[in-house]
């Protein structure tokens, strides 16, 4: 059942993902779901452990050994590969109330990483913290321009800030770009993810680095 609730998500995205959609595709009548999830957000839950299989996947043949740095980036960056593969994973992580257990263990995966590098637990927290959603492998959007298909939309905004914030509206204006293959949302594609997650990891290595006796 979860794996053609992935298949309809891909497909049609999380507003596409409907329990009646969800059955038609199952060929089943939509109230037998029930019997087996107890709803909507039940099965955005499951859908987030499917989510984190992969991730657990994808990371299993990680390189042991290697520096922290590289460890960590190459985890942040196989995480991304299923989000991009699942574009809807970023939406649907966030809207969770509580973090799933499957997510916790990915993080500690990259705890451990620095932990065993000779970060301090305080330097490692204030690093989770640096990194945030990167661990998983995707950025939350500062900017949500107009939807795709808007164009008069975000002329518009995009006119109605120039005067206030000219600066922003210029930075905006500059950076509207079109999907790619790799963009997760407005400006979170892959050149810009490795570009901030290289900027933090070498930080937090001149961190490291000061912290030794």
């Amino acid at each position: 059942m979860l794996l053609a609730a992935v298949a309809r998500a891909d497909a049609s995205g999380l507003d596409g993902l409907t329990m009646r959609a969800l059955a038609d595709d199952l060929g089943v009548e939509a109230m037998s779901l029930y019997h087996h999830l107890r709803g909507k957000e039940a099965l955005l839950d499951g859908l987030v452990e499917r989510l984190m299989a992969e991730v657990a996947e994808a990371t299993s043949d990680l390189p042991a050994g290697e520096e922290w740095r590289d460890g960590v980036r190459r985890r942040c960056l196989a995480a991304r590969e299923v989000m991009e593969r699942h574009p809807w994973g970023p939406a649907v992580l966030l809207t969770r109330t509580s973090v799933p257990p499957s997510v916790f263990a990915h993080f500690e995966a990259v705890l451990a990483a620095m932990i065993e590098a000779g970060f301090s637990y305080h330097l490692g927290h204030r690093a989770l913290h640096a990194l945030g959603s990167m661990v998983l492998g995707f950025v939350q959007e500062l900017f949500a321009p107009g939807a795709e298909g808007d164009e008069d939309a975000s002329a518009d905004e995009l006119a109605a800030m120039a005067h206030a914030l000219p600066h922003v509206t210029a930075m905006v204006a500059a950076e509207l770009h079109a999907a790619d293959g790799d963009v997760l949302g407005w400006c979170d594609s892959r050149a810009e993810f490795e570009f901030t997650l290289d900027l933090l990891l070498d930080g937090l290595e001149a961190q490291r680095v000061a912290q030794s006796p």
